[in-house]
């Protein structure tokens, strides 16, 4: 069944996995509280931009999605010197 999210009519795919990979899959998802599909997105998006950039580091790719979500959530504040320029 098409859902809309954020404007745009979203469809289910099915597609087939390995089945360890799936445990695998399934495994990371509980320690992370996500639900399956969700850790293999998460997984996608992390592989993507490790292939599209691959002189980036997974702690980087990683802090790097983090701030993005802070900032979306306004949980960041505007940085102010606390020294003297010389």
């Amino acid at each position: 069944m098409p859902t809309k999210l954020a404007g745009e009519l979203k469809m289910a795919t099915s597609i087939r996995l390995d089945d360890d990979f799936v445990e695998d899959v399934k495994i990371h998802a509980q320690v992370a509280s996500r639900s399956a599909p969700k850790q293999i997105e998460h997984w996608a998006r992390i592989g993507k931009i490790a292939e599209e950039n691959p002189d980036l580091s997974y702690e980087f790719i990683r802090e790097a999605l983090l701030a993005r979500e802070e900032i979306n959530a306004r949980r960041v504040t505007k940085y102010v010197r606390r020294t003297k320029r010389d």
